[in-house]
């Protein structure tokens, strides 16, 4: 079995597309794994959630799936992000409302543990650190756990390492892992192209992927719907 992962679309079609269409040439596009914060800051957050159902998928909650149901609060947001949110809520139509409200907080397929910000705290917490890392490998069973929240293609070492996911696939073993693929529809590592991951069950590894995608049009959508201006700006840049 081959099967994308990904993580922090957020409401950027053409990044969530070309992810697609670059998993589908890797033999990889049948199955999808999403770490949550399908919306947010993008500007199709409907069609975004319709391309994701499409799909045969597992998907976890991100903060900013339930704060564009009102779940939870945009109090931990920044103004822009804020803003942004309640921009999306007006977006969704019941349905769309509806799936986002019913996304797990975790889910356990094999040997992984699928959440969003982190197993002790999927809503809302950073794994940036060794220190947020080591506080976590307590709070999860299986071998590897698959996070997003930060934007950031990392891998974290239960022995104590942390370290850019690497360019070469990355060899599945006894160490237990906690790995971020980095964001679909916002990268904050400073390279703007689309970030994502394939699990191959058969080699047993984990590869990233990045991704060309069309920034100027998800930018031009984004000014016209009204979206703070360095939401836009900020995809130019990766950051």
């Amino acid at each position: 079995m081959r099967c994308t992962i990904v993580a922090d679309i957020h409401a950027n079609l053409a990044a969530f597309q070309a992810v697609l269409a670059d998993a589908a040439s890797q033999e990889a596009g049948t199955r999808v794994w999403c770490l949550g914060d399908i919306v947010g800051y993008g500007p199709e957050p409907h069609e975004c959630i319709d391309l994701l159902r499409s799909t045969n998928h597992l998907a976890v909650a991100g903060n900013h799936d339930w704060a564009a149901t009102g779940k939870v609060g945009t109090e931990e947001f920044n103004p822009d992000a804020a803003a942004a949110a309640k921009w999306t809520a007006a977006q969704l139509d019941a349905a769309d409302r509806a799936y986002l409200d019913a996304l797990p907080l975790r889910i356990e397929e094999g040997e992984f543990t699928l959440v969003h910000g982190s197993p002790r705290d999927p809503v809302w917490e950073y794994v940036l650190t060794l220190h947020d890392a080591a506080e976590n490998f307590a709070r999860f069973a299986t071998p590897y756990c698959l996070i997003g929240h930060s934007h950031a293609p990392l891998v974290f070492e239960a022995a104590g390492a942390v370290r850019p996911f690497p360019e070469e696939a990355l060899k599945l073993g006894k160490t237990r892992l906690i790995i971020n693929p980095g964001g679909v529809g916002q990268p904050r590592d400073g390279d703007p192209r689309a970030s994502y991951a394939i699990y191959d069950s058969e080699a047993h590894t984990l590869s990233l992927r990045r991704v060309s995608y069309d920034v100027p049009t998800t930018q031009h959508k984004m000014l016209a719907a009204g979206l703070p201006p360095l939401l836009p700006t900020r995809l130019s840049y990766g950051m």
